[in-house]
């Protein structure tokens, strides 16, 4: 396969450089067996609910559709939720599988601990967008393929986003839980309920999710701004009206809104920490789809207490699932669901055919979309550096 052959010639050249452990972790890929695989995937267990729906294929029952697919071609699937701690079902299989697929939904934590038990493995599959579960910098000295189902579901993430963001601006949630708790008392929500129009909207990141949010608050006459490495193209800056800030700190006390839209590295790990939000906008909203650990938690749930973020909504934690007692549980004004904007239906099918695709691929040797590669022959990303 070319995948192989690209580890074995990548390999004879670290042997020549008189490193024989880098050239051990890069052949251990040559010696695995050309034809049956052993795939393992880590999804969330959907329990009841899992034949409610035929296209509910993201969990352990659905196993993404592709088990009588992978098994009529000879390969081995085993498809499990447990993913911590020395004694489970994924722990029992690190030593041979050859694939593993997870998700950011119910991320499997792959530590260099585990990637340096996976004497077989080769290719780490993420079923969806980021993968920062994986010790990346780990898996690249291993000589190991991560990729990623990129694209997959950047629409159900930024539809997601716009809904969080009317959900703070109006102030909704109080309102649907008066009506619950059958209460009615309109100035409970007024008082800091707002029109979306005329905000400025400002965006930290503006990759494929980003420029599709730019896309959506257009029709809402927002002043929108946006962080990024890069600009985006002339013609959407254009299109959106969005105005490029170089400089992030001199970009957040515009913003009556901020949304994080940003992979988490090691350069944004801990961003957002009690300096940088002081410098936010008293009042500010904040939407973080992206990864929790680009904020300080408790950093957070101060501001949140104290009212300087007056509100903030997202569908990530750190760690996730997210414990009982983790504080913003209990912080007022926030909106936080747990990990599912991405994993829609609609998204589901979207990276479930990926993962098809990309294994297909893998058992012909052919080459994945370059936009999928998070490490390749032992360099990570630009995303990523």
């Amino acid at each position: 396969m070319a995948m192989l052959r690209a580890a074995a010639k990548k390999a004879m050249a670290v042997v020549g450089t008189g490193a024989p452990q880098a050239a051990s972790a890069f052949s251990r890929t040559l010696h695995a067996s050309p034809d049956s695989k052993k795939i393992v995937g880590v999804f969330y267990k959907a329990n009841e609910y899992a034949s409610l729906n035929p296209k509910f294929v993201g969990c352990v029952e659905g196993s993404l559709g592709i088990r009588d697919w992978l098994e009529s071609k000879g390969h081995q699937y085993i498809v499990t939720d447990d993913k911590e701690g020395p004694n489970c079902e994924l722990e029992k299989h690190i030593h041979d599988m050859h694939v593993l697929i997870t998700t950011p939904f119910h991320p499997a934590y792959v530590t260099a601990e585990r990637i340096k038990k996976a004497k077989n493995l080769q290719l780490l599959l993420t079923a969806g967008i980021g993968s920062d579960h994986i010790d990346l910098k780990a898996a690249a000295d291993a000589g190991l393929t991560v990729a990623e189902i990129t694209g997959s579901n950047v629409v159900s993430v930024a539809e997601d986003e716009l809904m969080r963001i009317l959900i703070l601006v109006r102030n909704f949630l109080p309102g649907y839980h008066q009506v619950i708790k059958g209460d009615w008392n309109v100035a409970g929500i007024a008082y800091r309920a707002y029109d979306l129009e005329g905000k400025t909207i400002g965006t930290v990141g503006a990759g494929r999710i980003g420029k599709l949010l730019l896309q959506r608050l257009k029709p809402f006459n927002c002043n929108l701004l946006y962080h990024d490495r890069l600009k985006i193209s002339p013609e959407l800056e254009k299109e959106t009206g969005a105005k490029f800030e170089e400089d992030l700190d001199a970009m957040l006390p515009k913003c009556d809104v901020v949304v994080i839209n940003m992979p988490l590295t090691e350069k944004t790990r801990g961003l957002f920490d009690k300096e940088r939000i002081g410098k936010l906008k008293k009042g500010v909203l904040i939407v973080n789809n992206a990864r929790a650990a680009i904020m300080d938690t408790q950093a957070v749930a101060d501001a949140c207490s104290s009212g300087h973020i007056a509100g903030y909504s997202g569908d990530v934690w750190n760690p996730q699932p997210a414990p009982r007692d983790h504080p913003w549980r209990y912080m007022p004004n926030h909106a936080m669901t747990p990990h599912i904007s991405g994993t829609t239906i609609d998204g589901q099918l979207r990276y479930a055919a990926g993962v098809k695709d990309m294994l297909d691929k893998y058992f012909k040797g052919e080459e994945f979309p370059a936009q999928n590669y998070i490490v390749k022959e032992g360099k990570l990303a630009s995303q990523y550096q």
